[in-house]
């Protein structure tokens, strides 16, 4: 199970590197909490949204965090004002998981970054049952990529603040069972 952390303070600014705060002030996390109460394994991006979340979530547990989950990293574009950000234009889903911001990484260097933690938090959940995630639209659509088996699709996927994405493990990989599911 993967969940997007709880919306950014970001200030009209794109922050992927950049560590702000989760606004968790007018969110109802009670059916979410309900939903993941039987999840014994837990784990976050270092992120201090995703951390101040994970707290929300599981109110006073410890939550494992994993440095290989933080969101794509925008280089120079990190932290602009989001009218600031250059404008690619149309682009196909080939070309946009390519396109990599100056001094940044693309979609795709992220996704292949983040599968190797996404990989062991498969097999974790193979081996002793489910395993909640709490990180950013980008590693949750990486993880799709990686139930895809290709990467440009998962950029089509809309992944909200607070949603829950759902993937089943099997042997032989990964299956999508629900994406963006939000507590109504």
């Amino acid at each position: 199970m993967l969940i997007r952390h709880a919306p950014a303070l970001h200030g009209g600014r794109l922050c992927g590197r950049t560590d702000v705060p989760a606004d968790l002030s007018d969110v109802a996390l009670a059916p979410l909490r309900a939903l993941l109460a039987g999840v014994a394994h837990r784990v976050a991006s270092p992120a201090l949204r995703c951390v101040q979340t994970a707290g929300a979530l599981w109110t006073g547990q410890d939550i494992p965090i994993d440095d290989r989950l933080w969101e794509q990293d925008f280089g120079a574009q990190d932290g602009l004002p989001f009218d600031r950000v250059p404008d690619l234009g149309p682009l196909s889903s080939e070309a946009l998981a390519a396109h990599r911001p100056p001094g940044g990484e693309s979609f795709a260097d992220m996704a292949a970054r983040v599968r190797p933690a996404l990989e062991a938090l498969a097999s974790k959940a193979r081996a002793e049952g489910p395993v909640a995630v709490v990180a950013h639209a980008g590693t949750v659509r990486a993880a799709l990529a990686l139930a895809l088996g290709t990467v440009p699709p998962a950029l089509a996927f809309e992944v909200a603040p607070l949603s829950l994405t759902r993937l089943r493990v099997y042997e032989g990989g990964l299956s999508v069972m629900s994406t963006n599911w939000r507590a109504a």
